[in-house]
């Protein structure tokens, strides 16, 4: 493993293919890592895993008193930002808390019946889950509530069980049961610092699931654009179009008229917000103030038309509870709990990817696992409050951050302002017609559709584009958790695909340097006689450590044809650069031991370099240093090179 310092290295020249002019390089030696005992390495790297962050590195060298100062500030945030308050905040807080709360109410009430539930249960969901997470959120500027995503997988997956409408009391506790799991589950993330686990959602994934969710959210909205009674539940592309078109006599032109002109109006308020964002409050208030407008239209023409459906009876009053409507037993449990769980996870990933957005923009940090136990308590709460799935929405959180909000005391004064809607306002709601929620509905999901994402995402990577496909039309052809399963398969499946089909890489030297990179990327480097050098570009485990074989002994033969066909110097050593290895297993140990053999049979020198400290012990462990001897294992490419050659130049010159 140590060598002679001061070696003579370089290329060609005379039958040992060594350089003329001569560099001096100093051979160094590859060191083990320090020795550890099982204990310590596993508690490292359970720390790595879970404790990225060192969460408890502030507690250190601090009073028993500073240490409970800082635990509340750690589980509650609101203790951190709340001494310093004052007026100036708190104005900022209350402007923007009132521009979010016209949005929250006309969202919660269409986003409750994009899920099949109450509209009330929209506006329940918009007051209690605020409150909770101004209290345990890190993020300044989030605004909370039901979203479209949300509410669209809940009511998909539970009305292909039960009917909403013919057993609204079952539909109902299913629904508050799978707000609680989906609670839970995002808490246990939290607690057990296993965020990781959302990762698998890859953003490739999120793009066509959410694309496909807003064409099928759209299309379930022309039962009320177009005034249609009787319409399909199921939530597949087909049959929506197909119950559109089979309908057509109950089609009538009052709720076309009225649907075309709110959503005309909507979109281009949407517009110009877009286009200009200190005109943000456009589009902003244009949702309440289009269910003033057709509220009152309606109400005035009650009387000379049937066709336009509205809201009807919402009751006043206060979340009423609904602990006794969960259920942990009984033949739907199933249902409530994979409900759970899939709106959980999808919440869960919206909520902090918003929040992260515009932290980044106020550079300020959000604590994921925090978010996960705001998010899952909140849910939990809201389940026994007749809410039901509520997380960070990203259009209240824009209209938020542009509002100026400066703390989440914008979500306190938000929810006060449901509060008084609730005890006071409902019945101004009686009249507001159907169509108009419909139309703010795909006002909203329209700017879930990322074209441009998309494009992009086939300009960099194709196998994202694919997970990002199979998501769109596995949501729009198949089913909404099946869709959105198939695109994580897919994600796991490019996983796979890296781990089990690793690259490797033929490196040369760029002339007048100790650089050795990619003959396939610089037209500059050029072989190095006598010698392959290849790279790995991955651990080296079960799953691949038979192709990784497979492949270098195939380097290997071409390497030979090569040679052959250009006359020149025959192949004496291959060199193995480890330095991108961050791992290896038994099986890999197992592998670069077969090739070792394998190629002394063949009369080639087989050559490790830069084997990283975990690698390198587990190579020393298992014997495989010292099968190499003291030339099998090198610091640099460079180093081995020159080292290698100056020995087959020492051994040309003896007699």
């Amino acid at each position: 493993m140590s060598h002679e310092a001061n070696r003579v290295e370089n290329n060609s020249s005379s039958p040992c293919n060594v350089a003329r002019e001569t560099t001096i390089v100093e051979i160094h030696t590859v060191c083990l890592p320090p020795e550890k005992t099982a204990f310590q390495k596993l508690k490292r790297r359970v720390a790595d895993v879970f404790f990225p962050d060192d969460p408890l590195q502030r507690f250190r060298n601090q009073t028993w008193r500073n240490r409970v100062v800082l635990g509340l500030k750690s589980i509650f945030p609101i203790f951190t930002w709340a001494p310093q308050y004052n007026l100036k905040l708190f104005r900022s807080d209350v402007i923007s808390g009132l521009t979010i709360a016209s949005l929250a109410i006309p969202q919660g009430i269409s986003y409750a019946k994009l899920a099949n539930l109450p509209p009330i249960i929209g506006l329940y969901s918009s007051f209690v889950p605020p409150l909770i997470y101004s209290i345990l959120g890190s993020s300044k500027h989030l605004g909370v509530g039901p979203v479209s995503i949300a509410s669209l997988v809940m009511g998909s997956m539970l009305s292909e069980s039960i009917s909403p409408t013919q057993d609204s009391t079952l539909y109902l506790k299913l629904a508050f049961t799978a707000t609680f799991f989906a609670g839970v589950f995002q808490a246990s993330l939290g607690l057990l610092r296993l965020g990781f686990v959302i990762d698998f959602l890859s953003k490739a994934t999120l793009i066509g699931f959410t694309a496909g969710a807003a064409v099928i959210v759209a299309l379930q909205q022309l039962k009320s654009l177009l005034g249609i009674v009787h319409f399909t539940s199921q939530m597949q592309i087909v049959p929506v179009v197909s119950s559109v078109l089979n309908h057509r006599s109950e089609w009538s032109w009052q709720p076309i008229v009225m649907g075309l002109v709110f959503l005309i109006i909507l979109l281009t308020t949407r517009h110009i917000s877009m286009k200009k964002p200190k005109l943000f409050w456009i589009s902003a208030a244009a949702p309440l103030t289009s269910v003033v407008i057709s509220t009152v239209f309606v109400y005035l023409i009650r009387s000379k038309t049937q066709s336009i459906s509205f809201i009807g009876y919402l009751p006043k009053g206060l979340n009423p509870p609904s602990l006794n409507m969960l259920f942990f037993s009984g033949t739907h449990l199933a249902l409530a709990i994979k409900t759970g769980l899939i709106t959980g996870i999808l919440s869960l990933t919206e909520g902090i990817a918003v929040g992260r957005t515009f932290a980044s923009l106020k550079n300020y940090q959000v604590n994921g696992n925090k978010e996960m136990m705001a998010i899952g308590f909140m849910n939990m709460a809201g389940s026994c409050t007749s809410c039901y799935v509520t997380t960070g929405s990203f259009s209240r959180s824009a209209v938020n951050y542009n509002a100026g909000a400066q703390t989440a005391v914008s979500n306190i004064v938000m929810s006060s302002t449901v509060l008084v809607t609730l005890l006071f306002l409902m019945p101004l709601f009686y009249y507001t017609p159907n169509v108009i929620l419909a139309a703010i509905i795909v006002t909203a999901v329209i700017g879930l559709i990322d074209y441009e994402a998309a494009y992009k995402l086939w300009k960099v990577d194709k196998l994202d584009f694919l997970a990002c496909i199979c998501s769109f039309f596995g949501v729009l052809f198949i089913s909404v958790p099946l869709g959105l399963a198939v695109a994580v398969g897919v994600s796991v499946l490019k996983i796979l695909l890296h781990v089990i089909r690793p690259n490797t890489v033929e490196l040369g030297n760029i002339s007048g340097t100790l650089i050795y990179q990619s003959l396939e990327r610089y037209t500059e480097a050029s072989r190095i006689p006598s010698f392959l050098i290849l790279a790995i570009e991955s651990p080296i485990y079960f799953a691949n450590s038979s192709y990784l074989q497979d492949r270098i002994l195939r380097w290997i033969r071409e390497e030979e044809s090569r040679i052959k066909e250009n006359n020149e110097s025959s192949l004496k050593c291959i060199v193995l650069d480890m330095t991108a290895v961050t791992a290896i297993d038994t099986s890999g140990i197992e592998t670069v031991s077969e090739l070792r053999k394998k190629l002394e049979k063949q009369a080639l020198q087989f050559v490790l370099v830069n084997p990283v400290g975990s690698v390198m012990e587990k190579l020393h462990n298992s014997k495989i240093v010292e099968s190499l001897g003291l030339g099998g294992i090198y610091l640099t490419v460079g180093e081995a090179v020159s080292d290698i050659s100056s020995t087959w130049k020492a051994q040309y010159a003896q007699p």
